[in-house]
């Protein structure tokens, strides 16, 4: 795959989330009210089985736009467990406590990168891109929020980021 074609999926799924972001009435003051951005960065990864071909650190760099409803989209790139780097375009749904700053969120949507030796490293990858399913939990204080993102059966990731 070329250069060109491997920035298309990002540049497509930048560009909608900052024309979403820029379609925003600018008195749009109670962010609570009417949803927030999110945008995040991977802490620490684990991976469940030993190899020496997996990466820890993923270098993940995500933006995230959710509804006061609870729906969610957005768009990551990272670095995978064999150091590739890889984009996500997703949607799902954040499920908030009624009595605590935690939640509940899942996602699922098209996952690109797995290339070369490795592109059977996750399922139903034929084409390079394959679809996947995201479940993580989290907490937020304030703007700040870190997440636990389970990657299948084969990792964890602890994220940090901040609500605007």
């Amino acid at each position: 795959m070329t250069m060109g074609k491997s920035l298309l999926i990002p540049a497509l799924c930048l560009s909608m989330l900052v024309s979403t972001a820029w379609a925003q009435s600018p008195d749009d003051s109670n962010a609570s009210d009417k949803g927030f951005w999110y945008l995040q960065t991977g802490i620490v990864t684990h991976h469940f089985s030993s190899d020496p071909d997996h990466n820890n650190h993923q270098d993940l760099i995500g933006l995230e736009r959710n509804e006061a409803s609870g729906f969610i989209y957005g768009a990551a790139t990272f670095r995978n467990s064999f150091s590739q780097r890889s984009y996500y375009a997703y949607a799902g749904k954040r499920f908030d406590s009624a009595n605590y700053p935690v939640y509940l969120k899942v996602s699922g949507g098209l996952l690109q990168g797995y290339t070369g030796q490795y592109r059977d490293k996750i399922p139903l990858n034929h084409l390079g891109v394959a679809p996947v399913i995201i479940p993580s939990v989290g907490a937020h204080y304030g703007p700040v929020a870190t997440e636990l993102v389970l990657l299948g059966f084969n990792a964890a990731m602890l994220t940090a980021g901040v609500r605007f």
